[in-house]
């Protein structure tokens, strides 16, 4: 039995060398033929092997691509869109939240503890300088200055008898003198007096529209109570708060426009006419006050409007963001120059929602490329597109020949 055992393991491993062996001449053999060979090999699709072009399979929108695409690397022009630079009007404006106050605002009030006798004044009334609004009891007032005036002719007859008299010596100078300084005291109580007399009488101290009436006919009143409020409303005062950063751009005669949620789609328009000498510590911010003329009366104190500010207005050149090429700190654009692409470095200024300012290295009325520059190159030939690539066919790409 043993013999049988080794005279199997014998056979079976040179069975498995012949076909270890086997399987390595055959690889040879493969890797040894030539290629393209007219064996019963199939030849590969592209080959030169002369097959019918129907065994070949179809160009793909890629291939066409790259075929554009190589074109171009090869010098024909590239499709961009671009812009001719003008100069337009640029204008700074600073946005802020405003607050309306009257020109001119007083709260009418009575000088002294008194009953009222008229009211010559309707709720919202617009009334004159001086016009009489409420008349006060002055029946005291006026006994006081009639007995004040008496006094005081009094002593001015007395002082005119004694000049006569001084000459003869019946009085003497001293007694000459204190008659004269009760005639001034007496004339002064009548001064006096009829003050008292027109704070009975209650008037505009300018022209204005009244507001509601707090007080009626017979109505006890305190010095210091309001009895009405007085606004001249022909211009309004419009304070806004402006951060110290835009402090050094501000000045007198500044143009400013206001809107109000009140009157939609309406402009007010005004200047700055002050600013204020201190920043709040805590905002770190300036009131600033503009006059706004109010015609028409619309506006009205404490009324909330958003104010835009005109800070500083030149002629600027404006060219799309997009056409601005960034290197680290550096911007360039490029312009076309007899239809190639030319690198320009720009200096920038102020940025607005899709455009930038354009300071040094440009000037209006050259053509700059907004879409394509990535695929431009310095010298190279363009081709400006006269409508915006969302619209050229997939067939024309932006870049092809």
């Amino acid at each position: 039995m043993a013999d049988v055992r080794n005279t199997v393991t014998t056979v079976s491993v040179a069975i498995a060398l012949i076909a270890v062996g086997w399987a390595y001449y055959a690889t040879r053999a493969e890797k040894n033929e030539p290629r393209g060979s007219s064996g019963d090999r199939p030849t590969a699709v592209g080959s030169s092997s002369g097959e019918p072009s129907s065994r070949r399979q179809p160009a793909t929108p890629g291939d066409a691509v790259a075929s554009s695409g190589s074109r171009a690397a090869l010098g024909g022009p590239v499709a961009v869109i671009a812009v001719v630079v003008k100069s337009e009007r640029l204008v700074s404006q600073i946005n802020a939240l405003g607050t309306a106050h009257a020109n001119e605002a007083v709260e009418i009030t009575s000088k002294a503890s008194n009953t009222v006798a008229s009211v010559r004044f309707a709720d919202g009334q617009r009334v004159n300088k001086g016009q009489v609004l409420v008349e006060l009891d002055s029946a005291q007032a006026r006994a006081d200055l009639a007995a004040a005036e008496a006094a005081s002719a009094e002593s001015a007859s007395q002082v005119k008898r004694s000049r006569e008299l001084i000459d003869t010596g019946v009085i003497s100078a001293s007694q000459f003198e204190q008659l004269e300084a009760t005639m001034k005291a007496n004339d002064a109580r009548v001064a006096a007096a009829r003050a008292r007399v027109d704070d009975t009488i209650i008037r505009a101290p300018f022209a204005g529209r009244v507001g509601l009436r707090r007080v009626s006919v017979g109505s006890f009143v305190n010095p210091g109570a309001t009895i009405a409020t007085l606004d001249d409303l022909s211009v309004m005062k419009v304070d806004f708060m402006v951060p110290e950063n835009f402090l050094a751009g501000l000045r007198e005669g500044l143009k400013v426009s206001a809107t109000a949620a009140a009157f939609p789609g309406r402009e007010f328009l005004g200047t700055v006419t002050a600013v204020e000498s201190r920043i709040d510590p805590v905002t770190r911010s300036a009131t600033v006050r503009a006059h706004v003329p109010n015609p028409d009366l619309a506006l009205k104190p404490g009324m909330f409007l958003n104010v835009s500010l005109a800070r500083d207005e030149h002629d600027a050149l404006m060219v799309p963001e997009a056409a601005l090429v960034p290197e680290q700190s550096r911007q360039f654009l490029f312009v076309v120059e007899d239809g190639r692409a030319a690198r320009r470095e720009v200096r920038i200024g102020r940025r607005q929602p899709g455009r930038v300012e354009v300071v040094a290295g440009l000037k209006a009325g050259e053509q700059v490329i907004v879409e394509g520059t990535q695929k431009v190159r310095e010298g190279g030939a363009v081709r400006i597109l006269d409508r915006p690539p969302a619209e050229v066919e997939p067939a024309d790409p932006v870049g092809s020949g």
